[in-house]
């Protein structure tokens, strides 16, 4: 499971919402080998007074965190951190210096899914990438 919170300025959001959430899907079903039919993103679209940050960041400033089941290799974190960058700078335009992004993983056991236990389904899919 990769959920997956985006937060900017709302006329930044509202203008690449579509290429963000294609080029975070994209980086996600890449370097975690997740399915592609999974796609769970949420935009918080923010006025500029609700969105403080240092100046070098830009308008189109964007935080991105995403939380996951825990089991995934720093190798597939690295790779998700730089399939994001490079995917957001290519798709949306986003200069890297304008992205943050936090991984976030727990275990299984702490995620309710389709009215179970996570750890109680079968996925369909590897953690363990």
């Amino acid at each position: 499971m990769a959920q997956v919170i985006v937060y900017g300025r709302r006329t930044s959001l509202d203008a690449r919402r579509q290429p963000l959430s294609d080029a975070i899907h994209g980086a996600v079903v890449a370097a975690l080998d997740y399915p592609v039919e999974k796609r769970f993103h949420r935009f918080i679209g923010l006025e500029a007074a609700d969105f403080v940050y240092p100046d070098d960041r830009g308008e189109d400033y964007t935080i991105i965190e995403v939380s996951m089941f825990a089991g995934r290799s720093a190798d597939a974190k690295r790779a998700l951190v730089r399939e994001l960058f490079a995917r957001i700078e290519a798709e949306v335009g986003i200069d890297p210096h304008s992205v943050e992004i936090t991984i976030t993983e727990t275990p299984k056991v702490n995620w309710g899914i389709r009215g179970h236990n996570a750890e109680d389904l079968a996925l369909g899919y590897r953690v363990d990438v």
